[in-house]
C-alpha cells in the first residue's frame, strides 16, 4: 500500500529496473493512444466510404487547427499533472490532492476562454487558411462540434493524466476502449441511418469523450482516496497556482507552437487541391497512429521523470532515460521500414481506387520513414526534460520546431510543390532536436550536482 492506494491500481515507478518499469507502465498507454487514434481512423475510414474524397478532405483539413487549440487544453491538463506526479514520488498526499484541484481550477478557466476565443473566430480561420470551397462548410460544422464539445474532452484529459501521474495507467485505457467502441458504433449510425454527413463523426467523438471522462469519476472516488478532495484541499494560495502554471501554460504553449507550424503546412497544402489535402492528411493520421506507441512511451517516461525526480533518485532517473532512449529508437527504426515498404498499401485502406492519391500518400510516408528515427531522440529529450519541471527548454524547442516547418510549408513548397511539403515534419524533428539534446547535457549535470548533495 502507498497513500492508501491499492497496488493494483496505481504503480511506483521509483522501484524495479528502470526500463522494465518504464516499459510495462507503457503498454497500457500505448494501447489507449492507439485506441484513440481509432477515433480519427474511424471517422476517416467511415467518411471517406460512405461521404466520399471531398467529406474525408473536409474532416482532416482541420487537422491543425484541433492541435492549436485543443492541442494546448491538452498540454494544460498533461503539464499540471507532471506536478501531481512528482508529489506523488515524494509522497506528499495532500500536496497530490491540492495539486489536483489547482488543475481542476486551471484547466475550467482554459477551457472557458479557450471556447469562446476559437468558436467566434473559426470561420475566418477557416478562410486564412484557404480552406477549398468544396469542403469549407463541412470543415467548419466538424470542428464546430468538437468545440462544443471541448468540456468533455478536458474531462477525460484531465482525469486521466491525473491519474497515470500517480501510477495507474491501466484505468483510462478501459474506458477508452469502451469510448472508442461507441464512437464506431456512433459514427456509423449518424452518418448510415441520421444521413447527419460529417457533423455525425464530430456528435460520436464528442459523445465517446464524455462517456470516457464520465466513468473515470467513480473510478477515482473508489480506489484513489488520495485524488479524492476534500474541502480545504480548495483553499489554495496564489503559490500553488503559480507551481502549476509555470510548467502547464509553457506545456500548452508548446503544443501550440507546434501546432501554428502545422496551421502554415495546412495553408500551402489547401493551395495543391482536395485530393492532396486528402493524401497528405491520411499519411499522417498514419504517421499519428504507428507513432502512438512513442508517444506512449514518451508519457510514461515523463511519469518517471517526474516520480524519481520527486524522491531525489536521480541515478535511477538517468538510468531510466538512457534505457528509454534506446527502446524508442529500436521501435523507430522498424516503423519506419514499415513506412517505407508498405506505406501504398496501408494509405489504400482509406482511399480506395484513387491511385494517384495513393502515390502521394505514400511519397509522404517514404520521406518520414527515413527520417523517422530522430522522432525517438526527440521524445525522450522531451519528456526527460519535461518530468524534471523544466519547460523552457521544450519551448524553445517549440519554437525552433516551429521555424523549421513553416519553411517547408512557405519556402520548400513554393520550389518543389507537394514534394517540399513532405519535407517539413523531417526538417522540425531536427530543429527542434538540436535544444533538446543541449539542454538533456545540462539537465544531466544539473542532476548530478543534486545526487552529489544529497549525498553529503
Amino acid at each position: 500500500m502507498v497513500f492508501g492506494y491499492a497496488e493494483a491500481v496505481t504503480k511506483n515507478l521509483t522501484m524495479g529496473t528502470p526500463g522494465l518499469v518504464i516499459l510495462a507502465f507503457a503498454i497500457p498507454l500505448v494501447i489507449g493512444n492507439l485506441f484513440q487514434q481509432l477515433y480519427n481512423m474511424a471517422d476517416a475510414f467511415v467518411v471517406s466510404r460512405e461521404i466520399g474524397i471531398e467529406g474525408l478532405a473536409a474532416i482532416t483539413s482541420t487537422g491543425s487547427l484541433q492541435f492549436l487549440v485543443l492541442g494546448f487544453l491538452m498540454g494544460v491538463t498533461s503539464g499540471a499533472s507532471i506536478i501531481t506526479a512528482q508529489r506523488f514520488g515524494a509522497a506528499d498526499a495532500a500536496g497530490v490532492r491540492r495539486s489536483f484541484a489547482a488543475s481542476i481550477v486551471i484547466c475550467t478557466v482554459v477551457v472557458i476562454v479557450l471556447m469562446i476565443i476559437s468558436i467566434s473566430t473559426l470561420r475566418p480561420l477557416l478562410m486564412l487558411l484557404n480552406t477549398p470551397a468544396e469542403i469549407f462548410e463541412g470543415a467548419y460544422l466538424y470542428f464546430l462540434m468538437l468545440l462544443f464539445g471541448m468540456p468533455s474532452i478536458l474531462l477525460f484529459n484531465l482525469l486521466s493524466n491525473v491519474m497515470r501521474a500517480v501510477g495507474d495507467s491501466k484505468t483510462p485505457l478501459y474506458f477508452l476502449i469502451i469510448a472508442c467502441v461507441i464512437n464506431i458504433i456512433l459514427d456509423y449510425v449518424l452518418i448510415l441511418v441520421f444521413h447527419s454527413g460529417v457533423i455525425g463523426a464530430g456528435i460520436a467523438t464528442v459523445i465517446s469523450q464524455f462517456i470516457a471522462g464520465f466513468l473515470c469519476i467513480p473510478t477515482i472516488l473508489k480506489k484513489l482516496p488520495v485524488l479524492c478532495i476534500q474541502r480545504e484541499d480548495w483553499k489554495l494560495d496564489a503559490s500553488e497556482y503559480i507551481t502549476h502554471l509555470k510548467i502547464a501554460l509553457p506545456v500548452g504553449f508548446q503544443w501550440s507552437i507546434i501546432a501554428i507550424g502545422a496551421v502554415a503546412v495546412t495553408f500551402s497544402l489547401n493551395g495543391l487541391g482536395y485530393e492532396a489535402v486528402a493524401a497528405f492528411n491520411i499519411g499522417q493520421r498514419i504517421d499519428q497512429f504507428a507513432g502512438m506507441p512513442l508517444n506512449s512511451y514518451g508519457q510514461a517516461l515523463t511519469t518517471f521523470a517526474a516520480q524519481n525526480y520527486g524522491a531525489h533518485k536521480y541515478a535511477r532517473l538517468r538510468a531510466g532515460a538512457i534505457q528509454g532512449g534506446m527502446i524508442s529508437l529500436a521501435f523507430t527504426i522498424f516503423m519506419g521500414a514499415i513506412f517505407i515498404l508498405a506505406g501504398d498499401r496501408i494509405a489504400a485502406i482509406f482511399l480506395k481506387d484513387n491511385t494517384g492519391a495513393i502515390e502521394l500518400a505514400h511519397t509522404y510516408l517514404k520521406i518520414l520513414g527515413s527520417f523517422f528515427v530522430l522522432l525517438a531522440l526527440l521524445y525522450t529529450c522531451r519528456q526527460i526534460i519535461q518530468g524534471i519541471g523544466n519547460a523552457m527548454i521544450p519551448t524553445i524547442s517549440g519554437i525552433t520546431e516551429l521555424f523549421m516547418r513553416t519553411f517547408a510549408a512557405l519556402v520548400l513548397t513554393q520550389y518543389f510543390g507537394y514534394l517540399g511539403l513532405c519535407f517539413a515534419s523531417p526538417l522540425a524533428f531536427a530543429g527542434a532536436l538540436i535544444p533538446l539534446s543541449i539542454g538533456l547535457v545540462f539537465v544531466f549535470k544539473k542532476i548530478r550536482r543534486l545526487e552529489l548533495r544529497d549525498a553529503h
